[in-house]
């Protein structure tokens, strides 16, 4: 794995015994004991994921919010300093480009958060579609490390070594301070679905907050957590993962985002005629949520079979969940066989498919 990137924290992973692959180009920990425990102690106490390789850009100038309300479907004109945005960036024909967190730290100031994955393709589409507005797109993917602290007892551990009042940080809000003496960004966001914080820091300061923090959350029973449970964490909250519930060919309408598109918002923004024509005419698919009452993983590909065994659809994302001791997962289906009965065949066995609501479970995140 000698080619692939690192975090500022690959040393640390496996100086605490992670086992490392490759996802998306970096060197990244899977897991450490185990997947399923890392799971368990994020829903009961608190998990550290590094989460490093995800891309952070600047978008600042006069034309800033303006720009912003152009290339993501929300509406970026209802943020203020200090406050988050969850949004899809879509193509002109509806499909995604990538779902992104917006900040906006001042008028003219705004930062991104975009996925690993997508870091070159989303620069190169929001360059291109910067033309004739006056902002500066900076790549700050380089200069910052990232930690997510999840879990009920996410707060308590980090309040341990910040002076920072996080009681008055809500979802999807953010402030800036120190954490066991090195600057972040006090994100409180998450991909979870439980409470916690994501710390944006520079990339110098990584292993020495990270050693912080698992310090502290010693006695609260914190657990290193890798890629595996961070997976089955975000399925079991019922999130979207870039690649699978949405993609250059699925819309957010078509995943059940419907509320990140703002079709009102007053700006024309980019797949707005694509959007507006599928709200009126209605998605030809839909994305649906399931459960099977058994603990054989439905891997993505598999068919989606309809009652008379027609193929309707396919997995998009498949896992166990620790918590309810069966497999779970998301499938993209016809929109008229999202309402039949629907199955899947696994080795020869017939299991039926329990569609579901998300998220699958009890989650304790801040409702702030």
């Amino acid at each position: 794995m000698s080619d692939l990137k690192r975090t500022p924290l690959r040393d640390f992973h496996a100086k605490h015994g992670a086992r490392l692959v490759d996802f998306a180009g970096w060197e990244m920990p899977v897991q450490y004991r185990s997947i399923l425990e890392e799971h368990k102690a994020v829903r009961r106490s608190a998990g550290l994921f590094d989460v490093s390789h995800m891309g952070e850009v600047d978008v600042r100038g006069p034309d800033a919010q303006r720009f912003l309300n152009r290339i993501v479907t929300n509406d970026v004109a209802k943020l203020f300093p200090g406050r988050v945005l969850y949004s899809p960036m879509c193509y002109p024909n509806g499909g995604v480009v990538d779902d992104l967190l917006v900040y906006m730290r001042a008028p003219e100031d705004y930062f991104l958060c975009i996925n690993a994955g997508n870091i070159d393709k989303d620069l190169a589409w929001i360059h291109e579609q910067a033309a004739g507005f006056s902002v500066t797109i900076t790549d700050r993917s380089a200069d910052y490390a990232l930690l997510a602290i999840q879990g009920p007892n996410a707060v308590a551990i980090v309040q341990a070594l910040t002076g920072a009042k996080l009681d008055r940080i809500g979802y999807y809000h953010f402030a800036e301070g120190t954490v066991a003496g090195v600057q972040c960004i006090i994100s409180r966001t998450g991909y979870t679905g439980e409470d916690g914080f994501e710390l944006y820091h520079a990339a110098g300061n990584a292993v020495a907050l990270a050693e912080a923090i698992v310090q502290a959350g010693a006695v609260h029973g914190l657990e290193l957590t890798g890629l595996g449970a961070r997976d089955s964490l975000r399925l079991e909250a019922g999130y979207p993962l870039y690649g699978h519930e949405i993609t250059a060919d699925i819309s957010p309408l078509t995943a059940g985002l419907g509320w990140t598109v703002k079709l009102d918002k007053g700006e024309d923004f980019i797949g707005r005629d694509a959007l507006l024509a599928e709200k009126t005419n209605g998605s030809a698919n839909k994305v649906v949520f399931f459960k099977t009452g058994d603990r054989r993983i439905v891997r993505a590909d598999t068919p989606v079979l309809g009652p008379d065994g027609g193929v309707v659809g396919k997995v998009v994302s498949g896992t166990l969940s620790p918590i309810l001791n069966e497999a779970i997962g998301s499938a993209l289906v016809t929109a008229a066989a999202a309402t039949l009965p629907l199955s899947v065949d696994i080795r020869g066995t017939s299991i039926n498919l329990q569609l579901v609501k998300p998220p699958f479970v009890q989650l304790k995140k801040s409702s702030t």
